[in-house]
């Protein structure tokens, strides 16, 4: 019972990180391209709320309860499914920590132009590329960490 209560934990907060993060890209792109500065305020300051409030939190209960369940399950770390996995996370982590800092660093620089009613400035559009650059690695990385938790290739 206590591995399934687990596993279930787990993949809730997997649902939680991945359907987050692509819900959040897709409301923040589509905002960032309308080149509308309140628009883009609007939805980024919410972006980087439900960052908060859910992202960071399942960033956090992904890997606690990974390794409880490898625990509970007897996988050794040595298994390449699993050291990959466990790669292809931080990787993930390592494009999300930027990101994080670029989403809010867009949402001022779009709260400013909102404020003064000027266009999005150049550097707003550098922070989009670069968060779209982050982001594609990110999620390419976690939709692999999916299928390795899934089919566990030898």
């Amino acid at each position: 019972m206590e591995y399934v209560l687990v596993k279930t934990l787990h993949v809730v907060s997997s649902t939680i990180l991945f359907g987050t993060g692509i819900g959040s890209a897709f409301y923040m792109l589509l905002a960032s391209v309308q080149r509308d500065a309140g628009i883009a305020h609007f939805v980024i300051r919410r972006v980087v709320i439900a960052d908060w409030l859910f992202t960071t939190p399942a960033v956090i209960v992904q890997p606690a309860t990974g390794v409880y369940l490898m625990h509970l399950a007897g996988f050794p770390l040595s298994s390449t499914w699993l050291a990959l996995s466990i790669a292809l996370y931080v990787l993930a982590g390592a494009c999300w920590l930027p990101v994080v800092w670029l989403q809010i660093r867009m949402r001022e620089l779009a709260a400013q132009a909102a404020a003064s009613g000027t266009p999005l400035p150049g550097a707003f559009r550098r922070c989009l590329r670069i968060w779209v650059a982050l982001g594609i690695p990110a999620f390419v990385a976690l939709v692999a960490v999916f299928y390795l938790m899934v089919a566990k290739p030898a």
